[in-house]
């Protein structure tokens, strides 16, 4: 799909600064390419696929609840490229680092016409570009002066260490592969009573309950002295994490009521030890418009584990997920 553009239809101001957009960029066209939101289920770990590999059931399945008719694929499915006119600045930036020496590239796009698609994509799809070498895509829209009729695009280029998380091939990739080295695999499955996310990984503007789960690298260490290795050479040691959970939406009984239902699984599972008595604590986060707070509260648990057993666990997890069941007709 080509987003068209053009200076005659705006006003005075806003067309003289279309055809200087124009001619600066000599009528460049920058394509968007349509990725597919990928959460892996085992930790929770999150992939974006080129939508170019899916199917339209695929695409359709990823989409917001209700956003797309079903017997309508063809015409509301979001186009899986769409094409732009406007001009590219970027500046780059060589950082060394301790663990990588990188350039940084921030674009800016600035278009004459608004470009809805950037605007509308769902939490589980999003457009990213590319231009001279460079993939991108946006997180933030500048600020608007209707006036000038000009729509300003920012964000950076995607990091050298984030590349692996791009997929424009599935032969190599593998869902039946744990990432996570930790104790979160066994938090993911404690949902009963809301959704529970890893830290940095929540969706989009979800509204409450839901939780997060933050297990702080400093505070994974080994509580033996040596792993204990099987015939198979798999390691298998014995080890600690700090878990800070952080809760929205709950009242105080749904909050003891999911402390308890750690403290069961602990005892009922033997996956996880608690070493600590964890509590319920009120936060505040405020939002100064409306002079409110948000039904914040937060917990601490330190736990210990076999990260074998973690292994385990993400194995029935995988059971869970990808089970289905097709009930033959009566």
């Amino acid at each position: 799909m080509t987003i068209a553009s053009s200076a005659q239809s705006k006003g005075q101001l806003a067309s003289g600064l279309a055809q200087g957009v124009e001619t600066i960029s000599q009528n460049q066209s920058i394509t968007f390419t349509l990725y597919v939101r990928l959460v892996l289920p085992l930790d929770g770990m999150i992939f974006w696929v080129n939508a170019t590999l899916l199917t339209d059931s695929a695409v359709f399945n990823s989409s917001e609840f209700d956003s797309i008719q079903l017997n309508n694929l063809g015409k509301t499915l979001p186009s899986r490229v769409i094409s732009a006119k406007g001009s590219i600045h970027y500046a780059t930036q060589k950082q060394q680092l301790e663990d990588i020496t990188a350039s940084f590239n921030s674009i800016l796009f600035t278009s004459i016409q608004e470009i809805n698609d950037l605007n509308s994509i769902s939490s589980n799809h999003i457009y990213v570009a590319e231009f001279n070498g460079l993939k991108f895509a946006f997180n933030q829209r500048n600020s608007f002066y209707k006036q000038a009729d000009l729509y300003h695009y920012r964000g950076d280029a995607l990091y050298s260490i984030m590349d692996t998380q791009l997929i424009e091939s599935m032969t190599d990739f593998n869902l039946d592969n744990l990432i996570v080295s930790n104790s979160l695999p066994v938090w993911l499955t404690l949902n009963k009573y809301f959704d529970v996310y890893p830290s940095y990984l929540i969706p989009s503007n979800i509204a409450p309950p839901y939780a997060s789960i933050d297990i702080d690298p400093n505070n994974t260490e080994a509580i033996q002295s040596t792993p204990l290795v099987d015939i198979n050479s798999s390691p298998n040691q014995l080890v600690m994490d700090k878990v800070k959970i952080t809760f929205y939406g709950l009242n105080n009984n749904i909050a003891l009521n999911f402390m308890n239902y750690v403290f069961s699984y602990s005892i009922d599972s033997g996956n996880i030890g608690l070493m600590n008595m964890p509590v319920i604590r009120d936060e505040k986060s405020t939002q100064s418009e409306l002079g409110i707070i948000a039904m914040k509260k937060t917990a601490i648990f330190e736990i210990n584990y076999y990260q074998s057993t973690i292994n385990d666990v993400a194995r029935q997890l995988i059971t869970s997920v990808f089970v289905t069941y097709q009930p033959n007709p009566l």
